[in-house]
């Protein structure tokens, strides 16, 4: 199967070359006006330097040059350029993206303050202006270091496997620069002198031609070029510029704390003709806790990065997260043995990409889907845990064993925190020891239930050593037992019907698992030969305490939220039986997990409903869960309610981390010359003695009774010929009290 990827991507290869070098040889023979993107109908734009009042910092200050000796008329001097609103004069008229610096600025900038530009899906073809082209290029940072190390160097195409390197670019021949043909994408990247000094990554900004991002402004300039837009997205410090939205006619720059990674799954990335979309490479992402997801059946046509003799998954996975750029995606063994593949790409960022993945049903991509940078502010009353985010995050956070209580709800936000009085019952800081105080936290994706997509965090202030730890994990840290604590099955005359709990084939009935297990839902007619078929809607997960409930598949029959519980389908084996996958999740607050669903008989088939694609879906998906409108006698119209109720034991697993005693981020103080003594047997030890000692007290003083009892008894006896029945001992003070003596 490899060998066949492999093949459909050399053949991939192969033709895109041949229709690379077609557009080569095209764009040879056309008219030099042809690579200018000049009609011969219409006007030749004017592109014009820019003023003298704008230097660009980048570029070295200009020799100084001899007063022309003749002199030019006062009308024919130049008007006064009026300054724009970021203080900056314009270079060009709008809708013209002229060069923000003369031409030869490039060659003479501090190489330090050269950096690239990267478009997507689009070809340069100027054949009479390449450098070099070298084949068998793996890595497109391999690319750009070409490009870097030669001084005429000012653009390359890239595609895996292949390097061109260009002396001219897209802004000396716009006309040169068309998008990609099918069925692979070519980057194009541009150097460019800028006036902030870059990042060290391999390329500072992804440009997008013809999209924006809508509705998230922060701050709007009116500049010429898109370079002085670049230059104020890299120079900006009241607030994170991730990206930027440059308007090609009216000049308009709008500086934006989002990008295209943080709304990922929204609709703000749209086309718009006029517009460019610039997305700031140079923007520290958390890659602390990072998760991806798994994307079956595809990778991507072009990638970044091609590494060989990688051996796992999880080293792919580590090159992912430490790669020059910001990697977003990779795959690993599907065109090889052994070889990664990283991109900076992902589903997020290929909206304008015409099909970007080779259909491979055995190979799978895996997509970053959000990291997180944690950290713990330790003050005087409490601990404040902050969280980062790579993405919007709509959730809650909250402690452990208190998620009504000591929580904190999060509405589409990037930094979050949960303040923990040490005093505060309700969020339960526990005390570990001389000034230690630590506490577990859960950070929750979803507003009502728990998910294997959660994460859970032990966090520690130890303020005799240290000022703040903590320690994590990438994985969700609960691990719940779901045993089958009541099972009710409804049954109707005609047909029977049970809904069960099973794993995915919908073979075995499960009656354990963890959180985040794949299980499946299982409604099945028990008579194999009845003539009826059934549909489901309005399946409900409810919990047992204080009546929270999720709406799983809606009246249309059509899941809510493809993450948590997907479409109904039939078994493959029969169509008596409708499947519908999920993760085990649960409740916070209780340890059951009821499922209500009515589900409705028709015959002598049912028909599906066309439900829109979950966020990995291409396309949308069919579910059976819509009534066909049938009019017949012989089937039954009323609904039948199917409940199934399980018990999840909630196990976070923070004890057994604890257990452990030293952790990464904990600092312990060693003395010399101390005996190490385990605490709990020493204090069995202690206890065991003491029992014995009153043992032993309590045997001595029964003896010392016994003998002074004796000894009173033997004085007040008359004598031995007394008979021994009318012989009584009597207390002392029972004698004085009664005054009776023998």
């Amino acid at each position: 199967m490899r060998i066949l990827i492999s093949f459909a991507i050399l053949m991939c290869a192969v033709e895109a070359a041949k229709k690379f070098e077609g557009t080569l040889r095209s764009a040879a023979d056309a008219p030099p006006q042809d690579n200018l993107a000049i009609e011969s109908e219409s006007p030749e734009p004017s592109v014009v330097d820019a003023p003298q009042e704008y230097k660009n910092p980048g570029a070295p200050p200009p020799e100084k040059v001899e007063d022309d000796p003749i002199e030019e008329e006062e009308d024919e001097q130049p008007a006064p350029v009026p300054e724009t609103a970021a203080g900056i004069p314009p270079s060009a008229p709008s809708g013209i993206s002229a060069p923000s610096a003369p031409a030869n600025s490039l060659e003479e900038c501090d190489s330090e303050m050269i950096g690239f530009e990267l478009v997507t899906g689009y070809v340069f073809s100027a054949p009479s202006h390449i450098l070099d082209d070298i084949p068998g290029t793996l890595m497109l940072t391999d690319c750009l270091e070409q490009c870097q190390s030669n001084d005429t160097c000012r653009a390359v195409n890239y595609e895996t496997g292949l390097c061109v390197l260009f002396s001219s670019d897209a802004d000396q021949l716009p006309g040169a620069l068309t998008k990609s043909q099918f069925p692979v994408f070519t980057i194009y990247a541009q150097k460019s002198c800028l006036g902030v000094k870059p990042c060290e990554r391999a390329w500072c900004f992804d440009r997008v031609r013809g999209y924006h991002l809508k509705g998230r402004g922060k701050k709007t300039h009116t500049v010429s070029s898109r370079q002085m837009c670049l230059d104020l997205c890299l120079g900006e410090n009241e607030f994170v510029c991730r990206s930027a939205n440059y308007n090609n006619k009216t000049g308009e720059c709008v500086l934006s704390n989002m990008d295209r990674i943080t709304l990922g799954g929204t609709n703000a990335f749209q086309p718009n003709e006029d517009t460019d979309y610039l997305e700031n490479n140079c923007v520290e992402e958390p890659t602390k806790l990072c998760e991806f997801k798994k994307m079956s059946g595809r990778i991507l046509k072009t990638v970044d990065s091609v590494y060989q003799d990688v051996q796992t998954v999880e080293e792919c996975r580590e090159l992912c997260l430490n790669s020059p750029f910001r990697c977003h995606s990779y795959d690993h063994g599907d065109t090889g043995d052994h070889v990664c593949r990283l991109s900076h790409h992902s589903k997020a960022t290929l909206a304008d990409i015409q099909d970007p993945y080779l259909e491979v049903p055995e190979a799978a991509t895996y997509e970053l889907s959000s990291c997180y940078n944690v950290s713990i502010d330790c003050r005087a009353g409490d601990m404040v845990a902050k969280i980062q985010t790579s993405k919007l995050f709509d959730g809650k956070i909250y402690a452990k064993g208190s998620p009504n209580s000591c929580v904190v709800d999060v509405k589409q936000s990037l930094e979050f925190e949960l303040h923990m009085g040490y005093n505060n019952i309700e969020c339960n800081v526990k005390q570990n020891g001389l000034g230690r105080y630590l506490n577990d936290v859960v950070i929750q994706h979803h507003d009502t239930i728990v998910t294997s997509s959660d994460l859970g965090l032990a966090v520690t202030c130890q303020y005799d050593l240290t000022n703040k730890t903590v320690a994590n994990e990438v994985d969700l840290g609960i691990h719940g037992d779901i045993q089958t604590g009541l099972s009710e099955e409804v049954i109707v005359d005609s047909p029977n019907v049970a809904m069960k709990i099973t794993d995915r084939s919908g073979d075995d009935t499960i009656v354990s698992a963890e959180v985040g297990d794949p299980l499946a839902l299982k409604f099945e007619i028990m008579d194999p030969n009845s003539p009826f078929e059934i549909f489901v809607r309005e399946l409900v997960a409810m919990d047992g305490v204080d009546s929270s409930e999720i709406t799983l598949i809606d009246s249309d029959g059509c899941p809510t939220d493809h993450f948590i519980m997907g479409p109904l389908f039939k078994s493959t084996s029969t169509g008596k039986i409708l499947l519908s996958n999920f993760d085990a999740f649960k409740f916070p607050s209780s340890e059951v997990v009821q499922f209500r669903a009515l589900v409705t008989p028709c015959m002598p088939t049912c028909e599906p409903v066309q439900c829109d694609g979950g966020p990995n879906e291409l396309r949308s998906v069919m579910s059976y869960g819509r009534r066909k409108r049938r009019s017949t006698s012989a089937a039954p119209t009323d609904d039948m309610l199917l409940v199934q109720t399980i018990q999840i034991t909630d196990k976070f697993g923070f004890d057994k981390q604890r257990a452990k005693n030293v952790t990464e981020d904990s600092v312990y103080v060693r003395e010399t010359d101390v005996t190490c003594v385990n605490a709990s047997g020493a204090m069995l030890a202690a206890a065991a003695f003491i029992a014995a000692q009153l043992v032993v007290l309590a045997a001595w003083t029964c003896s010392w009774q016994r003998r002074r009892a004796a000894a009173k008894a033997a004085e007040l006896l008359p004598g031995p010929n007394a008979p021994s029945s009318l012989c009584k001992v009597y207390d002392p003070s029972f004698s004085r009290a009664h005054q009776r003596h023998f």
